[in-house]
């Protein structure tokens, strides 16, 4: 038997209709970590990048760069183990919880959200 690849995933319709995609049909999925709430990071899914990560519970987002699916932590070790997915109440936005292994920034960070603070509470 061969194994799911999220190219070959389909999304249950009832699902696809509520999604509010935009004009590359792709959402975006803010990612937060399911035991603190720290936001982790932002990515884009597509239909199949969602009915992959359903299906498998494994981060899988569509890179607009380089117009391709990838798996959180295939290649770098820091998997994502997909523990909740909620649409939000306009159908446009997509919230994941996750048990992030390892940093969830491509730069090894534990969050895309380490960089640049741009206004604090005082």
């Amino acid at each position: 038997m061969t194994e799911l690849r999220p190219e070959d995933a389909v999304l249950d319709p009832a699902i696809a209709a509520r999604l509010k995609k935009n004009d590359r049909g792709l959402v975006p999925a803010v990612v937060q970590a399911a035991d603190t709430g720290e936001v982790l990071m932002m990515a884009w899914m597509d239909e199949r990048a969602l009915a992959y990560t359903l299906e498998t519970r494994r981060g899988t987002y569509f890179s607009r760069s380089r117009n391709e699916y990838w798996v959180k932590g295939l290649t770098s070790g820091a998997v994502q183990e997909v523990r909740e997915v909620r649409l939000d109440c306009d159908g446009d936005t997509l919230l994941v919880k996750v048990i992030q292994t390892d940093g969830a920034c491509h730069t090894g960070d534990r969050t895309c959200f380490d960089a640049d603070l741009l206004l604090e509470d005082i």
